[in-house]
């Protein structure tokens, strides 16, 4: 469980003074370089520091996000088509560069640090958007309401506002998939209770995650749909600011891992080798290299699956390998190792698991872009009041947090007691596709009756609907039961699945799926409109949503979607779980946690 970690006290005499304290059988280590000791760093101590910390940031985030599409329309001038495209370029931007985020980290700054300089450039995004907005978009003043449009823009101006939202993509990008993996690293999976702390980390991470956008979906969606801009994005720039400094807290608390260097030669190598062997059979995993001492950096070594063979000539020992190795000038670019070999066999594996996921953030893009637009079309008034229409994506906010608690204190014990175990990761992804399919068909259906109660002569309407925005409670609360079943899952299956070394880009992983899930949005809209458009007739998704059949584009994401559920299923029947050897915990101890002074 634990081990013992020597920690120097002082020198007498050329001894050293032990204090006998348990550490942390993962190889972490504190702030100063030293193993970390297990009652002084991580735990939930520093994990709810990281919860209000992705609280607070996701507030912020959203405080820009989720009413981008009526900024584009109100203050930009763009049409419906173009601001929902441009809004799913830039999300898919915020999460592409989860990747950059995840090899910085991986390979040179550390999760720490990576976290820390991405949130820096997220306020500064935050404070530049803030200030362009209030200095020269929002003019004449009052402007931005759904009454009232804003007047054009110099190319100067324009390009200020982009800069600012792709400096925020960028912040917030690069900060995401490292700031899950940290978290996570603050629970040892030597120990049994903080093990199991461990998988309940990603569940109250995505909710904190929803939580926090619950403010920017109700109170500053208030504000900014009644035209007030510069006042929701300084709110946002202070949030950004606040989560800054409390992360920075938490510094002599936290539990680190050293960045195990850039992967990217680790995996040429592979290739290459089995490359330079493409004609030897490999008879035997006897004839397979492995390295006798610890992996570097604490990572843990690979046992040998099939799948794959091609990839096991690389490490094939042949005569000239055996020559070099009793020489000990081993080049691993002739030779790698079974763990090498392993590590590019995991990543292959989940390729085809991820691939299927882009499917399911097409559908979950659909709310920042078109259910606002649909919302907006909708009647939004409660008596005097009106309802914003991005502010219905509270409904989703409250189902993740509601289907949360229900699948941990309900349906997760209710299943193990009947199946005799629980519902692995795959399966609980298949169940988020299912319910995707679910949302999709609602959401069509929604727009189906609104399209007969809409106002017919849309030449003297200003193409509102009679029906009210609350009958797309059921589309944004399917939604909701959907993200904890996918992305939830999603999160624990990449971390776990991953080799040591590469775990903020196994999170990475499911930031980019969103990201490439918002780019096919944006090119299926585009495709969709250049089809459906024929001369007098608008498309499906035009400026006046009453002259066009929003309904249909959903109906495809569905049937989409549900042939996206059938290759997923094939493919999870298909996947091998990552395997490491069973004394590679003594490896570790061996290297990380016996400091000799």
């Amino acid at each position: 469980m634990g081990c013992l970690c020597f920690i120097k006290k002082d020198k007498i005499k050329g001894k050293v003074n032990r204090d006998n304290e348990v550490c942390t059988s993962d190889g972490a280590i504190d702030s100063h370089g030293h193993p970390a000791v297990l009652k002084r760093t991580g735990t939930w101590t520093t994990g709810i520091l990281i919860l209000v910390n992705q609280g607070l940031a996701t507030l912020a985030f959203f405080g820009v996000g989720v009413n981008l599409v009526l900024f584009l329309t109100r203050v930009m001038g763009q049409d419906n088509a173009e601001a929902a495209n441009n809004v799913s370029k830039w999300t898919g931007t915020v999460y592409l560069f989860s990747l950059l985020g995840a090899f910085l980290s991986d390979s040179y700054w550390g999760r720490y640090m990576t976290c820390a300089i991405f949130q820096v450039i997220f306020v500064i995004g935050l404070v530049s958007l803030s200030l362009s907005s209030h200095i020269s978009l929002l003019k004449p003043s009052g402007c931005g309401d759904k009454e009232l449009q804003c007047g054009s823009h110099s190319s100067s101006q324009t390009a200020l506002f982009y800069l600012s939202i792709y400096l925020v993509a960028l912040g917030n990008g690069g900060y995401q998939p490292n700031i899950a993996t940290f978290g996570s690293d603050q629970f040892d999976e030597g120990d049994p209770k903080e093990r199991l702390s461990k998988v309940a980390f990603f569940s109250y991470f995505y909710l904190a995650l929803n939580l926090g956008s619950l403010f920017s979906n109700t109170i500053l969606d208030y504000f900014e749909d009644k035209g007030q801009w510069t006042l929701g994005f300084w709110a946002s720039a202070g949030s950004a600011a606040i989560a800054l400094i409390l992360f920075l807290c938490g510094t002599r608390r936290y539990r680190y891992f050293k960045p195990v260097g850039n992967p990217l030669p680790r995996v040429g190598q592979v290739f290459v080798a089995a490359g330079k062997k493409w004609k030897v059979k490999v008879l035997s995993e006897e004839n397979l290299y492995e390295d006798e001492e610890s992996s570097p950096s604490g990572r843990r070594k690979m046992l040998h699956t099939e799948g794959f063979r091609f990839l096991d000539k690389a490490a094939f020992i042949t005569s000239k390998d055996l020559e070099q190795l009793e020489e000990n000038k081993r080049n691993p670019w002739c030779l790698s190792t079974v763990t090498q070999v392993e590590e590019v066999k995991c990543i292959l594996r989940l390729l085809p698991i991820w691939l299927c996921t882009i499917m399911y953030s097409v559908v979950f893009a659909q709310m920042a872009s078109l259910f606002v637009v649909q919302g907006d079309a909708m009647a939004t008034g409660i008596s005097s009041f009106k309802i914003p229409p991005a502010s219905m994506s509270s409904f989703d906010i409250l189902g993740v947090a509601f289907f949360i608690f229900i699948y941990r204190h309900a349906l997760d014990p209710f299943v193990a007691k009947v199946m005799k175990s629980k519902l692995t990761e795959l399966q609980r992804m298949g169940i988020g596709l299912v319910l995707a399919i679910m949302a999709m068909v609602s959401a069509g259906l929604v727009e189906k009756f609104r399209l007969k109660y809409a106002i017919k002569d849309c030449n003297q309407c200003d193409g509102s609907s009679s029906l009210s925005i609350f009958w797309q409670v059921p589309q944004y609360v399917l939604t909701g039961a959907s993200e904890v079943f996918m992305y939830v899952p999603q999160l624990e299956f990449f971390n776990a699945q991953t080799p040591d070394g590469l775990k903020s880009f196994g999170s990475a992983l499911c930031m980019t799926s969103i990201s490439l899930g918002n780019y096919v949005s944006s090119l299926l809209v585009a495709i969709v409109m250049k089809i459906s458009t024929k001369g007098d007739i608008p498309g499906w998704i035009p400026g006046n949503l009453n002259l066009g059949h929003l309904d249909r584009f959903y109906f495809l994401l569905a049937a989409l979607t549900t042939a996206d559920l059938v290759v997923y299923v094939a493919l999870a029947k298909w996947y091998k779980s990552i395997q490491f050897e069973e004394n590679a915990e003594e490896d570790i101890k061996k290297e990380n946690h016996e400091v000799m002074v």
